[in-house]
């Protein structure tokens, strides 16, 4: 009895009794609804530690005033001076536009929302900083994908360590890397509050920020659909532009096509087995297609961004609810087709994979590496890919007539030889039938 009466009177026992009387489930969805960056998970970060973490800019709060990132603070503030200088507007209009959209881009950082501990005063204190780094951030952020661009007023200086030619050489490349980092986000909803109030026009502008943020990221992709809403952030837009674009449009595939087969091979095994390769026509990640022996696969540059930017989509996808999974399918996708340095090279020879870092070696590390503890969706998007080129392999036809292109058609001298060899083969077939009917004559004549 006195165990329960101590159970009853527990601090723990009381708070949890208080939270079930006032939870709601129907209201459950509310704290999560903004979410859209996120930090990573220490069971993934630590596979990679460099992957996730700005080198020379901080975007947002999550690294906001690490030591190493402070030097590119001076020239926040900087940019910040010129954009009011040349639009001609009081800083109070920018930060009230921002303001009235501050409880949602507060809720799109996972986690920040939550930490209120503080009173009124320390609250107001903590919102007035917050907007002081929303505002400073997307100017910058502006002013440096004009500048990038080739925006035609340019009031810095020639020397400018980071807004001149020099600057946008050496340091836009970091810049570019570090906006692509999940923890490292700012919402463009931000940039939308911004450019309204710098342009006096409140119409809507989502398809422009959206491009602007895709030319500066990823020009060479194709661009974002228009008519779809603002993107989240510009790791959102690269994501949009690198699924985006017209795909191949395989016909039905046969039944047998339809059987279940874990086996994954790799490039190597599947051109001995009779498969070729083609580039598709598009950079999309999701134009991949099997025809007829034919494996089309989109090209991809590989660089010193390319792993950073696939493991922090991958790591979106994973933590952000409704993203879908293309682009950690394709990852899956390659990292099965990627072995050896030999499946590179033979890649590289189709122009599928453009190796701009070195030994083919390092490619297929980079590729086996990033798949690792890393979760498919049950539903792939390359799951009937993956079926019809299994299929196919297993066939014993488009095997042996593989092993015949591969032996005899492989290159002129081969394919010479093969065609000496029939030559004399029926050279010698048509003298034996010669000299079988001329002993036949003979004998019918005697």
């Amino acid at each position: 009895m006195a165990s329960r009466r101590r159970v009853e009177e527990s601090v723990w026992v009381a708070d949890v009794d208080a939270a079930l009387s006032d939870h709601d489930p129907s209201t459950e969805a509310a704290q999560w609804q903004w979410h859209c960056i996120y930090r990573v998970p220490a069971c993934i970060k630590h596979l990679n530690l460099k992957a996730y973490r700005p080198q020379v800019v901080s975007l947002g709060p999550f690294h906001h005033g690490e030591p190493h990132l402070l030097p590119m603070d001076a020239h926040k503030r900087r940019s910040l001076l010129h954009l009011l200088r040349r639009a001609r507007k009081p800083l109070s209009e920018f930060v009230a536009a921002v303001a009235g959209v501050a409880e949602q881009l507060e809720g799109a950082y996972q986690g920040l929302a939550d930490d209120r501990r503080c009173g009124l005063s320390c609250e107001e204190e903590r919102r007035e900083r917050f907007l002081e780094m929303m505002v400073t951030d997307g100017c910058f952020l502006l002013e440096v994908m004009r500048m990038a661009s080739g925006f035609e007023v340019n009031d810095y200086a020639p020397n400018d360590p980071v807004f001149s030619n020099h600057g946008l050489l050496y340091n836009v490349p970091y810049i570019r890397r570090d906006m692509i980092m999940i923890e490292n986000q700012l919402p463009l909803l931000v940039l939308h509050k911004l450019l309204a109030v710098e342009t006096g026009r409140d119409e809507q502008n989502e398809d422009l920020i959206n491009r602007m943020v895709w030319r500066f990221l990823s020009p060479a992709a194709w661009p974002p659909a228009t008519g779809v809403g603002l993107a989240l952030h510009p790791l959102d837009i690269l994501r949009r532009s690198l699924l985006y674009g017209p795909t191949q449009t395989a016909p039905p595939a046969p039944p047998d096509y339809a059987v279940a087969d874990d086996i994954i091979r790799s490039a190597e095994e599947l051109y001995e087995a009779g498969v070729r390769f083609k580039r598709s026509r598009t950079s999309s990640l999701l134009d991949i297609s099997f025809h007829r022996g034919v494996l089309r696969l989109p090209a991809i540059v590989v660089d010193d961004t390319t792993e950073y930017m696939l493991l922090n989509l991958m790591a979106f996808e994973r933590l952000h609810a409704g993203a879908g999974n293309e682009v950690t399918a394709y990852v899956f996708f390659m990292d099965n087709m990627i072995d050896t340095a030999a499946d590179v090279a033979l890649l590289t020879c189709r122009r599928i994979v453009h190796n701009t870092v070195g030994s083919d070696k390092a490619v297929a590390k980079l590729f086996n590496g990033m798949s690792r503890d890393v979760v498919l969706e049950p539903q792939s998007a390359l799951d009937d890919v993956h079926r019809q080129v299994n299929a196919y392999c297993r066939k014993r036809w488009n095997r042996w007539r593989a092993n015949l292109v591969h032996t005899y058609f492989k290159s002129p001298w081969s394919f010479l030889s093969l065609a000496a060899a029939i030559f004399l083969l029926g050279m010698t077939i048509m003298q034996t039938v010669y000299t079988v009917l001329q002993f036949y004559q003979d004998a019918s004549t005697s």
